[in-house]
C-alpha cells in the first residue's frame, strides 16, 4: 500500500485547505485511515481518523468543529477538509493507513500503530 498526500500550501488565518491522500493497493477498503501533523519542535500528533467503513471518526480537541475527515472508497482517497485555519495549525501533515477492522480508538490511544505512511505535505497558516 502506498499513500500520497497533497493539497498543502500557504493560507491566511481563517482560510481553508483540503488535503488529499491517494492510496494504492487492494487493502484500502478495509483500512483505518488517519491524518497526523508535526510542527517544528513538537511531537507528531493525530489530528483525525476514520474507520474502514467511514462510519466512525475521531478529531483531536484542537481541530474539532473545524476539520472534517472523509473517504471515497470508489476513488481510494481520504480527505481532510480544514476550515477556519489558525497559525497554530502550521505543520507538516501526514496521512497514514492500516489494514484493519479495529476501532479507531485503538489508533488514537496508541494501542495500535498505523502501518503505512505517506510523505508529508506542508501547511502554513499566516496571521
Amino acid at each position: 500500500v502506498q499513500l500520497q498526500a497533497s493539497g498543502g500550501g500557504l493560507v491566511q488565518a481563517g482560510g481553508s485547505l483540503r488535503l488529499s491522500c491517494a492510496t494504492s493497493g487492494r487493502t484500502f477498503s478495509n483500512s483505518a485511515m488517519g491524518w497526523f501533523r508535526q510542527a517544528p519542535g513538537n511531537e507528531r500528533e493525530v489530528v483525525a481518523a476514520i474507520s474502514w467503513s467511514g462510519r466512525s471518526t475521531y478529531y483531536s480537541d484542537s481541530v474539532k468543529g473545524r476539520f472534517t475527515i472523509s473517504r471515497d472508497s470508489a476513488k481510494n482517497m481520504v480527505y481532510l477538509q480544514m476550515n477556519s485555519l489558525e497559525p497554530e495549525d502550521t505543520a507538516v501533515y501526514y496521512c497514514a493507513g492500516d489494514p484493519s477492522y479495529y476501532s479507531i480508538s485503538n489508533y488514537v490511544s496508541g494501542r495500535k500503530q498505523f502501518k503505512y505512511w505517506g510523505q508529508g505535505t506542508q501547511v502554513t497558516v499566516s496571521s
